[in-house]
């Protein structure tokens, strides 16, 4: 292990692909494959960056790491409108683009979902978390993730001595991973107090009825349409008074500019990189215990890995409760122990394994 520093871990590659006949430009980041092909997301954003990409792919290689799984970590990012009419052409492009990457395997992320995965699939034969009619396990319309962010809270809130069931809980980014975890939560118990998209946050100390919340996002298009509650500019709900506060949507949403304003007491990270260095370090000062990405909301990814292990559903289920259980209550001890960042003593455990997987590999 000697060999090898932190900085040596990746990423081994990154790959940028134009496509100017077809407008759109995307890139690749395999971040590393010492245990295995790597497994990562395809974002599609017209503000996607190459260093969010390696950023993301990083975060995937933790994430297969600490989870057990096979697999090394990769992302990809597509420089286009997700809402545009030319979606499914730019996909097969894209995947033809990358049929002689083996060491990646896509799967949905942001701008994607399960239909993307399934023309990814049809080109080239590689690719995960596809629709339940080609036998796939369809991450989104399961919950995976969500249902992974409430098995993490389920372990973190005696931590910080609450009770999971009554504790409120405001989530940001009412997308597939939003809607899925308010709906896991509020089964064990939780009070969703706050919600917000796009267009706003609605917000009621006395709960939001979760159904009721997810027909107004799926049927009037935003959580702002939902009549018992309180309309407010998307940033304010960071600073709504709550015990659990989740970001489910893009990258570095607290930060240096709002993290002294967070009222939370649990930040469980449903999406990838939602919370800068800086941001982390003021919550962890201000005793706010903020469970990294590639702990809390590992489901969407061990779900993906089982299906492309070809797993049932319900292995995928015991799975996700099993490891999301077991690493939360490992690095939040750790945590604890040396007083130390959460994600200070996640990366530790999962670069060890990386660290332990490259020595085993020829070096030329």
């Amino acid at each position: 292990m000697d060999k090898f520093t932190i900085q040596q871990i990746g990423p081994s590659k990154v790959i940028q692909l134009f496509f100017p006949v077809s407008n759109f430009q995307a890139v690749v980041v395999v971040d590393n494959t010492a245990l295995g092909p790597s497994i990562g997301g395809v974002r599609v954003s017209l503000n996607v960056t190459v260093e969010e990409v390696k950023r993301l792919a990083r975060t995937m290689t933790m994430k297969n790491s600490i989870a057990g799984l096979p697999h090394g970590g990769g992302k990809a990012g597509i420089i286009a409108d997700p809402r545009g009419p030319e979606k499914e052409h730019y996909f097969r492009i894209f995947a033809q683009a990358i049929k002689d990457l083996h060491e990646y395997i896509p799967g949905p992320d942001m701008g994607s979902n399960e239909e993307c995965m399934a023309w990814v699939y049809d080109e080239i034969g590689r690719a995960t978390a596809l629709p339940e009619e080609i036998g796939g396990l369809p991450l989104d319309k399961l919950g995976a993730t969500g249902f992974g962010l409430a098995e993490c809270a389920e372990i973190a809130c005696p931590y910080t001595n609450i009770e999971l069931k009554g504790a409120t809980v405001a989530i940001q980014g009412f997308g597939s991973v939003g809607k899925a975890a308010a709906r896991f939560l509020s089964e064990k118990g939780a009070i969703v107090v706050a919600a917000s998209d796009t267009k706003g946050s609605i917000c009621n100390p006395n709960g939001l009825d979760v159904k009721d919340l997810i027909e107004a996002k799926e049927n009037a298009g935003s959580v702002v349409n939902y009549k018992k509650g309180t309309v407010k500019q998307c940033e304010e709900l960071f600073s709504t008074p709550c015990d659990i506060l989740i970001p489910a949507a893009t990258p570095d949403v607290i930060n240096t500019d709002n993290a002294n304003n967070v009222k939370a007491r649990i930040i469980l990270q449903g999406a990838n990189i939602p919370a800068t260095l800086e941001a982390e370090e003021i919550l962890h000062k201000k005793k706010i215990l903020s469970v990294p990405d590639f702990i809390a909301n590992a489901g969407g990814v061990i779900m993906a890995a089982m299906e492309y292990a070809k797993k049932p559903e319900k292995d995928a289920f015991d799975a996700i409760s099993e490891r999301i259980k077991r690493n939360t209550k490992l690095i939040l001890e750790k945590t604890f122990k040396e007083n130390i960042l959460p994600r200070q003593a996640a990366e530790s455990i999962a670069k060890e394994r990386v660290l332990k997987a490259m020595a085993y590999k020829r070096v030329l």
